[in-house]
Parts: structure tokens; sequence; C-alpha cells
């Protein structure tokens, strides 16, 4: 990933590999740092997350507490193993892999995915056919996509 995006890109970036779809606020915690989109609404101090580059802050072995969607509250941990070269041939930014599927946007949060997942595991739970067809048919929750990932990836390339 180059040092020189945003961290909101850094932001727009993570969104695609996830599959979800940019509905919320999120916030990248370093430090006593928060950095995120300002909102009137949100009454720390936030610096504006479109405006400071990965390069300013990060280096290796930084730690990243990433938090998208305050409801759900998604939390991710962030560590920058090695900062490598930049490849003149290289196509930016690659997902190398990945473990099992990405809960959908808006399932409620881990207890939600949990639930979401006894529901669309048994048959005769009053929820599995609900939750079926919100998700659209199916769900692997074992099955990450790296391919697909990628795909949306190569899109996030081209904004």
């Amino acid at each position: 990933m180059e040092d020189s995006i945003s961290f909101h890109k850094l932001h727009e970036i993570i969104q695609r590999a996830m599959g979800w779809e940019n509905y919320h606020l999120y916030k990248f915690d370093i430090g006593e740092a928060e950095i995120g989109v300002p909102d009137e609404d949100y009454d720390g101090k936030i610096a504006d997350s479109r405006k400071i580059k990965l390069a300013q802050i990060l280096s290796e072995s930084s730690k990243i507490l990433y938090t998208y969607d305050f409801g759900d509250s998604w939390e991710h941990m962030i560590t920058v193993e090695k900062i490598l070269e930049k490849e003149p041939s290289g196509k930016y930014p690659v997902c190398i892999a990945g473990e099992r599927a990405c809960p959908p946007e808006d399932c409620g949060g881990a207890g939600g995915y949990e639930d979401f997942l006894e529901a669309i595991r048994n048959p005769k739970h009053k929820e599995h056919k609900r939750m079926l067809d919100w998700i659209g048919g199916s769900f692997d929750f074992e099955k990450f996509d790296v391919d697909k990932a990628n795909k949306e990836l190569k899109f996030q390339r081209k904004r």
C-alpha cells in the first residue's frame, strides 16, 4: 500500500476489500490520535482523514485501530509489519490473502453476525429463510474470495 495515500483512501480500500458499501462513519485510532471525517454530531477531536497521509504517521510496527459503523462497532487492529518499496510494475492496492468471509454490512455487529450465522446454518431456525433472502440466497462464512476482493480493489484503483 502506498504511504502517500490518505487515511480516508485507506478506509475506502478496506471497505472494498471487505465488500462493504461505506454507509457509516469510521475512525482510526493511533496512540492518542483519532483520525476520521469530522462530524458535527461527534464530540471528540478528530483529525481529518482526507488530509493526513499514511507516511506522516505510520512506521514499521505501528498499530492502528480501525473502527467502522459506530452502531455495529466493527473494530480491526491493523499492524504495519513491514514497509516495502513499490514495485514499478505493481498494481496497488492488492489483496494477497484472507480468511473467511466478511460479515455482511449492517448485520448488527459481532453479536448480530453470530445470530445471522446461527440462522443460516439451521433450516429450522425461525429466521433462516428471511436471512438467506436478505443475503441473496447463500453465504459461505468459511470462504474468502481473494479474486473477488481484488476485483473490488481494481475498481478502487480507477477512482
